[in-house]
């Protein structure tokens, strides 16, 4: 849902708030008062074209930001572009300068208007009277059929992505076949050079150990012995000073009982001593001052040194290199096996799609003809007399096959009698397309609505109509207000709208104004109460002046839009 959007120095306005809430948002105002500039804003921010124009005369810059309610979808579309999610809201920025330079900003962060772009649809629809129905394309056109239909596309894009993995794998062992031969050579020696080796994990840590031992062997054994001695089998060793002291502290004990626990603790440090002198001897005793097993473990660790330079930094990395060239050179030796079962799970997968991708065609066709004939009900209703047709067309060739299928949806209307079916986006006036999309919305809504399942996958999304009333007036904008209303109770909806039958349907009644202040023209936004709405409501019928008969005219339009 749409929190909040603001204006400063954008085309005629100096600075503007609107704060919107759940359900219907209604714009009004007089004539050049900024409500069809603040829907080119959010236009804007769901990635339009900007332009120089738009900025104040006499400002730097024109910015304009939303705050918006967050989705999963949308926070899944941050993710992907580096965008950190800042709690449950998305805040967009955008900056144009009147230099022609501008600025994207998302959650406070710098960012991209793809980045805008590829959020839009899973924060707001926007049709703008500058706009042509290009935001709403063949992709949106196929999503809205499918949301009608409640269908999913999730096993459709299984099956794709099942399928081009396959594909893959068999077009880079093809592309890659020539490659491999000229390397198979290399491959070759690199992995006899490895598997040679005998590498064991590790065992250059173990043989740089046993290399300074052997390198310094006369030393150990001088410090072994050394130390030896002077424990356990000198003259005067410790283990003999400690022994006579021993004797002298055990007859002090018994004696005086004071001696008792320290002849313990003497007969604990002599145990200590033993241990200490036998395991110097036992080291002493080991050393193996070997000048050939020195020359073998130099020989052993060059080799080591020489392998890590070439295939890795540690002994596991060369093993690892060693494996993966003798898995290239089996791929090689095995090419035709591999190719035949490549070949087979290419056929499998595209079988799988092609059952998938059928069904869902047939789906598709089946609810087309029922949001037709819905949405033609629909639109006549709101003083248009068309035909309409949604159009599903199947393509089967391997290069029309996408995650959403291979069927290209397209919505087609003739709004005059006699004239051929068009697509969608050839319609010229701006105000029949807003009650088209209107219309579109509310048949799908409408269906989703009686089904218990598919009401619960409603994606929350605002949808912004500019002036959909032009051409239209009596029962026809009391039509339109009331299909507003009816959409706004799933789904968030701004509109600007110049009729009063409309406004009277509002949840949320803002009016935008402008007054001149110290020579310029400023514009602000109000959100209105009952008592405000009610004169907004009578100046739209009466114009300037406002009468009593106007007053309670208007008071018996909105208490009946209830």
């Amino acid at each position: 849902m749409l929190i909040e959007l603001r204006a400063e120095n954008y085309a005629v306005i100096d600075h503007a708030v609107a704060a919107l809430g759940p359900g219907l948002n209604l714009l009004t105002g007089e004539t050049g008062a900024g409500k069809s500039i603040l829907v080119d804003a959010l236009a804007l921010l769901m990635g339009g074209k900007g332009s120089t124009e738009v900025v104040r005369h006499g400002a730097e810059k024109a910015v304009v930001s939303c705050v918006f309610d967050s989705t999963s979808g949308a926070e899944a579309v941050l993710a992907a572009n580096g965008i950190d999610v800042e709690g449950a809201l998305i805040i967009l920025r955008r900056e144009l300068h009147a230099s022609g330079k501008g600025r994207v900003f998302i959650n406070n962060q710098p960012a991209t208007v793809a980045a805008l772009k590829q959020l839009a649809p899973e924060l707001a629809l926007v049709h703008a009277q500058t706009e042509t129905l290009v935001s709403f394309d063949q992709a949106q056109q196929r999503i809205l059929l499918d949301r009608f239909a409640g269908i999913s596309t999730d096993e459709i894009a299984e099956a794709a992505a099942q399928w081009s993995q396959a594909r893959k794998k068999l077009e880079d062992l093809v592309e890659g076949e020539q490659d491999r031969l000229r390397m198979v050579d290399l491959w070759s020696y690199q992995s006899k050079e490895i598997v040679g080796a005998h590498l064991q994990a590790g065992e250059d840590e173990a043989l740089e150990t046993e290399k300074r031992v052997l390198a310094n062997a006369e030393k150990l054994y001088a410090a072994a012995q050394g130390a030896f001695e002077q424990l356990y089998e000198g003259s005067s060793s410790a283990e003999g000073a400690l022994r006579a002291a021993l004797r002298n502290i055990e007859e002090l004990a018994r004696y005086d009982a004071r001696f008792a626990e320290p002849a313990q603790q003497l007969a604990g440090a002599r145990a200590t001593v033993d241990d200490v002198a036998t395991t110097l001897r036992d080291y002493a005793e080991g050393i193996n001052a070997s000048p050939e097993r020195l020359e073998e473990i130099e020989d052993r660790l060059a080799l080591i040194d020489r392998l890590k330079r070439k295939y890795g930094k540690t002994i596991a990395d060369v093993i690892l290199f060693g494996e993966e060239a003798a898995r290239k050179l089996s791929e090689v030796e095995d090419r035709d096996g591999i190719l035949k079962t490549l070949r087979a799970a290419v056929d499998a997968a595209a079988k799988q799609y092609r059952q998938v991708a059928q069904a869902l065609s047939a789906a598709r066709r089946a609810a087309a003809g029922k949001l037709a004939k819905l949405a033609e009900a629909e639109i006549n209703s709101l003083a248009m007399k068309v035909r309409f047709e949604v159009a599903v067309e199947a393509n089967e060739k391997e290069s029309a096959w996408s995650v959403s299928g291979w069927d290209t949806v397209s919505y087609r209307i003739a709004t005059n009698a006699g004239e051929p079916l068009k697509p969608l986006v050839e319609i010229a006036s701006g105000g029949e397309m807003s009650r088209v999309m209107l219309a579109l919305k509310v048949a799908v809504e409408e269906h989703a609505t009686k089904n218990v399942k598919e009401k619960k996958k409603i994606t929350p999304r605002t949808l912004v109509f500019d002036e959909i009333d032009i051409g239209i007036g009596g029962r026809a904008a009391e039509a339109v207000g009331q299909k507003l209303k009816a959409l706004g109770r799933a789904q968030q909806v701004l509109c600007v709208t110049h009729l009063p039958q409309i406004a009277a349907f509002a949840d949320q009644h803002l009016v935008v104004e402008k007054r001149e202040a110290e020579g310029r023209t400023k514009t602000q936004i109000r959100t209105l109460d009952a008592r405000a709405r009610t004169q907004e409501v009578a100046r739209m019928m009466s114009g300037a002046k406002v009468t009593e008969t106007s007053l309670q005219h208007a008071e018996q339009m909105i208490e009946a839009s209830r």
